[in-house]
């Protein structure tokens, strides 16, 4: 059979048309292939797979940290601050509330104007001059020498044969009592406190104490 050889420009048309058609091919080919990898199952699973993991914050000692736990300490420092202030404050008001107590001069103590509170007081002013002597050693001799009255004068006695009769609540004689009276009370032989601290002085210098004394002295 006689060889038929086309045109070069049948041929390239040829050739042309069928790359056409093959391309075509490729890329319908090639869509289909795109559209069953975008709906294959599990492939959005795979994107997710290999993407980049989330960081999640740590504490301070490698454990997960919890939301609004930084603020906690800080709110937790902040009340504490203020129960430490609120204490300091009551400390200082404390402080101020017993100075001016140690300031304030104490009040004067008060006694009966009776036996029983001449003795009291008697022997308050003994104790801080270092006289000694009991309330009953005080009352007992009170009420032999005098009956308990501050008023009370022996005018028989030798005392007052000599003009200085034994005077008070311990009938004691001016000399005695100048001797042995006591500072801090009244320099008047009759007043009750004084007339009981000076002679108790006076029967401590001689007898040891006035608790000593049974009978006129």
């Amino acid at each position: 059979m006689p060889s038929f050889t086309l045109p070069r420009a049948a041929r390239i048309a040829r050739i042309t048309r069928t790359h056409k058609v093959g391309i075509a091919v490729l890329a319908a080919a090639g869509a289909t292939t795109g559209l069953a990898v975008t709906a294959a199952p599990g492939s959005a699973a795979t994107t997710a797979a290999h993407a980049p993991a989330a960081v999640k914050p740590v504490s301070a000692d490698g454990m997960p940290a919890v939301a609004g736990a930084a603020e906690r300490p800080v709110k937790a420092s902040v009340v504490d601050h203020i129960k430490v202030t609120a204490v300091a404050k009551q400390d200082r008001v404390a402080e101020q509330a017993a100075s001016r107590s140690t300031d304030r001069p104490a009040a004067p103590k008060k006694y009966t104007d009776n036996l029983d509170g001449w003795i009291r007081q008697s022997l308050d002013i003994m104790k801080s001059k270092g006289i000694p002597g009991s309330y009953e050693g005080l009352h007992r001799n009170i009420m032999r020498e005098s009956s308990g009255n501050p008023e009370a004068v022996n005018d028989w006695d030798v005392n007052a044969q000599n003009g200085i009769p034994s005077k008070g609540l311990l009938q004691v004689i001016q000399p005695t009592f100048d001797t042995y009276h006591v500072a801090g009370t009244a320099h008047d032989l009759t007043d009750p406190v004084a007339n009981i601290t000076a002679a108790a002085n006076y029967a401590a210098h001689r007898y040891g104490s006035i608790d000593n004394v049974n009978s006129a002295y």
